[in-house]
């Protein structure tokens, strides 16, 4: 298999450093004096003596106890420590699963567009690869119709992304079911990537985690998106399967085998606030919905979205004369960052010619202000 150059590796060469950043994913960033400071409020100063005096030796492979203990809580009666599999953060766990599933003779189901590993894993590690389009018309969600449709006798995996990146639409719980029920009476393993679980705009939408449901499903999870703790880079794997997770631990030995002590305890002070933090993100999230709402109404001449209902960011339509490849550059040059449809995408087709703005943090007010400033200047050529 051809290595392929990752999709947005042009767009950070455009927009790296820029100002005004509509790119990012993540909700907002924590700093590691908040969470020294949570926990010696909670009354857990000895993990924040143990932070400061911890020592430097390896970690085991796959995670200490008492992270993967911490873990196992945000899950159901199926899943304890030894269901979960800790990585640096969870970009890696994506490759590594398929390379413990995957083969030649296996074939595999994807969705387009959306994150590039999500699709593309399968392929390098030698799976024969359907690729579904997901459809604006359709709000972005899966059509399950064309899942099985798409099933062969040597489909071992499908792949989703629940909340989906970049739109921030989410399926139905009777929908999960349906997949799931399509997966157990064909023997396939479902992926879900629920990096933005937990941040639910309201929590009637959520659904369960695939690892709770399904006795072949694996919950995908990073510290970055819900917990905004990105540079901890910390990311967990949660399953039934413990024969698969053991053959997972073994392809890990060949990776970052061992996540450091210090990322573990940032972990577990993050976990063990998080209530209080994910609270505070929603709450950002929400108050960021409502000034883009506004926008959209003021703009809609110009763009138009699938409302979001999960996650921090969205899929936006650019409907004036130029692609989001140009739009990016003309934004680009304001000191603006959003992320082009090729960036999700190997062919960006006009239907997938949407770009990516996200919503996480507490600066977006100032970037959008930026954004309007953009369009009161070019709306008259655009007219």
């Amino acid at each position: 298999m051809t290595f392929k150059l990752p999709w947005s590796k042009r767009h950070k060469k455009v927009t790296g450093g820029l100002p005004y950043n509509f790119s990012n994913s993540y909700t907002e960033p924590l700093t590691s004096k908040e969470l020294l400071d949570m926990a010696a409020a909670r009354g857990d100063q000895n993990l924040v003596d143990e932070y400061l005096d911890h020592t430097l030796e390896y970690t085991p492979n796959g995670g200490s106890l008492d992270l993967r203990e911490e873990i196992a809580k945000l899950y159901g009666p199926e899943i304890g420590p030894d269901n979960i599999l800790v990585f640096s953060g969870a970009q890696v766990i994506i490759s590594t699963l398929a390379f413990a599933l995957l083969d030649e003779n296996s074939h595999s189901i994807v969705f387009t567009p959306g994150y590039q590993s999500v699709q593309e894993a399968p392929f390098f590690a030698r799976s024969q690869v359907t690729k579904i389009q997901l459809k604006y018309e359709n709000d972005w969600r899966i059509d399950l119709d064309e899942v099985e449709a798409a099933i062969q006798e040597n489909t071992k995996y499908i792949v989703v992304n629940q909340p989906t990146n970049p739109a921030g639409t989410l399926m139905s719980a009777e929908e999960q079911a349906r997949l799931v029920e399509m997966a157990q009476r064909n023997d396939i393993h479902i992926l879900s990537d629920e990096v933005y679980r937990l941040l639910e705009h309201t929590p009637d939408v959520q659904i369960p985690a695939m690892a709770d449901i399904y006795s072949k499903g694996i919950s995908i999870v990073t510290l970055s998106k819900p917990w905004g703790g990105c540079g901890v880079t910390i990311g967990w794997a949660a399953l039934q399967d413990l024969d698969l997770r053991d053959k997972m631990t073994d392809i890990q030995y060949f990776g970052t085998a061992c996540p450091s002590r210090a990322s573990e305890l940032l972990a577990i002070m993050t976990l063990r606030s998080s209530d209080e933090i994910l609270k505070r993100n929603i709450e950002i999230i929400n108050y960021n919905m409502s000034l883009l709402d506004e926008f959209f109404d003021e703009y809609s001449e110009y763009f138009e979205w699938v409302r979001p209902v999960a996650g921090a960011v969205s899929f936006v339509k650019f409907k004036g004369p130029m692609d989001t490849d140009e739009l990016g550059l003309a934004l680009a040059k304001e000191g603006i960052s959003i992320k082009p449809a090729y960036v999700f995408s190997d062919t960006v087709t006009e239907d997938v010619d949407f770009f990516r703005l996200g919503y996480g943090e507490s600066n977006m007010a100032e970037a959008l202000e930026k954004l309007k400033e953009f369009i009161e200047r070019h709306k008259g050529e655009w007219d």
